[in-house]
């Protein structure tokens, strides 16, 4: 598979669950991938695990999840905090989450566990809800010294509204469902989430005018459209949905949330794009996508996966769309000298000349076609265990409430970008007909 050999665990340098940096032109090496895609590598490594049995990538993933805890074990390692962000903590939080859903192995007993290190997190965030500025919400960023301390982003407020509505269902537990449910509100009444669906990406906080430490009033400032901010709420709402035995407001919810993809991040044939930075099929453009956005259609693709299990009115509409796009991203995987190396965009059914090598770049291209395939293997897969029906991690309410260090706050020299960071019979019939030749793309990619 391409996107192992991007992982530099052979190299004296590396460290478990890291990716390289990318050298740029100018020799610096400034430009990697940021910590975040890594705890997003690994959770796209366990799904690949529970799809098809496969138990190659466990090592590595188990390894990296456990490397990476922190001091606290919620994933605030002092490593990263040069530039940490929610988003990027919360990436490693939906790693361990599905690592408690699907029964991954677990830990040994002296080891923090999955379903421990998901409550971490979500409790560590939960005590940074904010209502002084912009009426609630989170901050993009953790230290106050940050470039994006003051800004508040649909992606790390949707990651915290989607760990909550998991968790509420695999703990029974009310009170994740209520901060979930709080947060999604707070990103409708914000305007994050626009009248029609769209899901833009973030608001500033507005300069304390007044010196009171307040700025309750604030605009959307940040208007791109991300394929894993929508894909987000979108899945969040369906946990909602599942947990609550289908109530109306989340399968509206969810039902609008969906629809809203298609003019945005379809073409007429179902493929998905970034639209943002990714060409349409009518023009000669070329990808504006960076490091980070180059795996964004990955998440998208796990997000529409999830949908479609736990709120099965969306499955017709879902799966045309993974299938198309399963196709045409396997179409651009012809690159190199073996012809394996996949490219970014898509919507041309072709190799794009996208690079590839542990220094050099890859990494989202490949993850976002493994993900689009193996989710194409949703429809025969059994849905997310919960606490009452096969899983098995041991939790902690408690977790990431006591921290026996102090997180220094140091200011981050390279900051990304706003928008970076981070009939069932018949329908399982079709995909049947696909599983060998899907499972033939995601060893070989």
């Amino acid at each position: 598979m391409k996107l192992r050999q991007l992982y530099p665990d052979k190299e004296s340098w590396s460290r478990p669950g890291e990716f390289a940096q990318v050298v740029t032109p100018d020799g610096k090496n400034n430009k990697g991938f940021f910590w975040w895609e890594g705890g997003a590598v690994m959770g796209g490594w366990i799904e690949y695990w529970y799809y098809t049995g496969d138990d190659q990538f466990n090592d590595i993933v188990t390894k990296a999840l456990l490397y990476q805890v922190g001091e606290d074990s919620d994933y605030e390692p002092l490593a990263q905090t040069l530039s940490l962000g929610n988003d990027d903590q919360a990436f490693w939080g939906l790693a361990v989450l599905s690592a408690a859903e699907r029964a991954y192995p677990d830990p040994p007993d002296d080891q923090p566990q999955w379903l421990a290190l998901a409550q971490a997190v979500f409790n560590r965030q939960a005590a940074r809800w904010d209502t002084l500025n912009c009426g609630g919400g989170m901050r993009w960023q953790i230290p106050s010294t940050n470039i994006g301390y003051d800004y508040k982003n649909s992606i790390s407020n949707g990651l915290f509204f989607h760990m909550g509505a998991r968790l509420a269902r695999y703990t029974n537990n009310q009170t994740y469902a209520d901060l979930a449910e709080r947060t999604y509100d707070w990103c409708k009444s914000s305007g994050l989430i626009a009248d029609d669906y769209r899901v833009f990406d973030g608001t500033h906080i507005p300069s304390d005018l007044d010196g009171d430490g307040k700025s309750p009033s604030c605009n959307v400032t940040g208007r791109d459209l991300w394929t894993y901010n929508a894909g987000v709420m979108m899945s969040g709402a369906a946990f909602m949905y599942n947990f609550t035995n289908g109530a109306e407001k989340w399968k509206v919810e969810t039902q609008k949330l969906m629809e809203a993809l298609q003019p945005w991040f379809f073409t007429a044939d179902n493929i998905m794009r970034e639209s943002a930075c990714d060409p349409a099929p009518s023009t000669t453009k070329v990808t504006t996508c960076n490091l980070d956005q180059r795996s964004f259609k990955a998440y998208l693709a796990r997000f529409m996966a999830y949908t479609y299990q736990m709120a099965p009115f969306t499955q017709e509409w879902i799966l045309p769309r993974l299938q198309a796009s399963a196709k045409a991203g396997a179409a651009t995987c012809t690159g190199g000298p073996n012809g394996d190396i996949c490219g970014l965009a898509w919507v041309q059914s072709a190799y794009d000349g996208s690079v590839f090598g542990v220094t050099a770049g890859g990494l989202g291209e490949h993850l976002a076609v493994m993900e689009v395939l193996q989710a194409n293997l949703i429809t025969t897969a059994i849905p997310p265990l919960t606490a009452t029906t096969g899983g098995t991690s041991k939790g902690d309410p408690s977790a990431g409430t006591v921290n026996t260090l102090t997180k220094q706050e140091l200011l981050q020299t390279e900051p990304s970008t706003v928008g970076d960071r981070a009939g069932a019979g018949i329908l399982t019939t079709i995909v049947l007909g696909l599983l060998f030749s899907l499972t033939y793309w995601l060893v070989r990619f």
